[in-house]
Order: C-alpha cells, then sequence, then structure tokens
C-alpha cells in the first residue's frame, strides 16, 4: 500500500468535506500532476471512487427528503446518454492513446477552470436572479434547459470525471433559485449516482480504472471527509472557498503549461 495515495486521499477528504466541492477537481489533477498517473486512468479511477461515495451521500438525503426527484430525471435524460456517447468517443479515438490521454489533460484543466468560476461567482449569479424574477425560466423552457445542462454534465464528467460537484450546484442554482440549498446539495448529489456509475461502468470497459489505487484512496478520503465535515463550522467558508479556488488556479494552468 502506498501511504503517499492514502494521504492524498486523505487531504482531499477533508477538503471535500470542508467546502463540498466535488472531490474530482481535487483528486484527478492530484493524481495527474503529483504521480504521474495518465488523465485517463485518473479520470476512470475517480469515477468509480465518486460513484461509491455519491450513493452514501444519497442514501442520507433520501432520508432527510432534501432529493427533488422530478429535477433528477430531467438531468438524467440528458447526462446518462451522453455519458454513454462520451464513453463509446473515447473507444473509437482510443482512450489510452497518448494524443487522447493530453486532450483529456486539457479537458481536466477546463473543468477545473469552470469549477473555480462555480466557486467564486454562484452566489453573485444568484444574486443577479434574485432582483431579476423575469430572467427565470418556467415550464418547458426550464425542462427543456435542465436536460441541456445534463448533457454538458454528462459529457464533463465522463471525459474529465469533474463537474457534478460545484458546476453542477452552480447550474441548479441558475435554474432554480428558489430551491433550497439542502435540496441543491441534495438533488445534484442523487443524479450523479448513476451518471459516474455509467461512466466508470465505462472507464472499466476501457480498462482505465486502478483498482488498487481506488481501495488505496478510500482507505484515506472516507475518515477525511468525516473529520472535514465535523470542522466545517470552525472554518470561515469564505476564505476556504478563497483558498479552494486559487489552488484550482494554479492546478489547472498546470496542467495546460
Amino acid at each position: 500500500m502506498d501511504l503517499g495515495y492514502v494521504a492524498s486521499g486523505f487531504a482531499v477528504g477533508i477538503l471535500v468535506g470542508l467546502t463540498g466541492v466535488g472531490g474530482g477537481s481535487l483528486m484527478t489533477p492530484l493524481l495527474t500532476l503529483l504521480f504521474g498517473v495518465s488523465p485517463t486512468v485518473a479520470v476512470g479511477t475517480d469515477l468509480a471512487f465518486a460513484s461509491i461515495t455519491k450513493a452514501t451521500g444519497t442514501f442520507t438525503h433520501r432520508l432527510r427528503g432534501t432529493v427533488d426527484w422530478h429535477v433528477v430525471r430531467l438531468l438524467c435524460y440528458g447526462a446518462l446518454p451522453a455519458a454513454l456517447i462520451a464513453t463509446l468517443s473515447l473507444k473509437h479515438f482510443g482512450a489510452l492513446d497518448k494524443e487522447i490521454g493530453q486532450i483529456i489533460r486539457y479537458s481536466i484543466a477546463g473543468s477545473v477552470l469552470l469549477t473555480v468560476v462555480a466557486l467564486l461567482f454562484k452566489s453573485k449569479m444568484l444574486a443577479w436572479l434574485n432582483r431579476h424574477p423575469e430572467k427565470q425560466l418556467q415550464g418547458t423552457q426550464l425542462a427543456a434547459a435542465t436536460i441541456v445542462s445534463g448533457v454538458l454534465l454528462g459529457t464533463l464528467v465522463t471525459v474529465s470525471s469533474i463537474g457534478a460537484g460545484a458546476i453542477g450546484a452552480t447550474l441548479l442554482v441558475m435554474l432554480y433559485p428558489r430551491m433550497s440549498a439542502a435540496h441543491i446539495a441534495g438533488t445534484d448529489i442523487a443524479y450523479a449516482v448513476p451518471l459516474t456509475a455509467i461512466a466508470a461502468v465505462g472507464h472499466w470497459w476501457l480498462g482505465s480504472i486502478n483498482w488498487e489505487l481506488l481501495g488505496t484512496l478510500l482507505i484515506g478520503s472516507l475518515p477525511g471527509i468525516t473529520i472535514g465535515s465535523m470542522a466545517a463550522r470552525a472554518v470561515p467558508e469564505k476564505f476556504l472557498r478563497g483558498l479552494l479556488a486559487t489552488t484550482l488556479t494554479i492546478v489547472a494552468a498546470k496542467l495546460v503549461l
């Protein structure tokens, strides 16, 4: 067992517990940059990791009644077919090919930067929507926009393993500004379970999951998430989000350069 992987899983788990930001935006770049894991294997392994941890989170939110299942269905209508198409595209072009790996590396960087935007500007975008209720979508337009968001998220998550956390939550806030924070979190986690599961099975089919690495990461991350969640109230959220946004920006730059 590599203690470096255990320590990394523990550190990412603490940050996820503290900030609520999905582990993909942290774990996938870490595996690629620090440990030299190929981008495709990093994505596949992280998707398997996410499907396990998010299933546990969904069970908790379901018990609390904080999942909007209608919105979950709409997101899945877009996300699940997109995940299948993205997986087939990776298979066709050669997921483990070095050039495709470089494209996936850039996709990870782009997704990380989208996460930074979501972290920094979500509250401002929500405030603007609340000041302009006439701009909020309704009825068929809202349903269509939710499905399109699912397509975007399904593609991003399958290719980069990033998007189901902060980006997904931000899109939900923009589309459903009246939804409570607890329901945003529960709905965001619930739709991500079938999405990450399908994407993980796809990467297993592609041969891009390192199961030994997955087990080692879980050993570190599960206690880390627990500790981070318990300590979340003691650390100012604004400070944490600023620190995380700065770190992710540096990570994205390193991935590109």
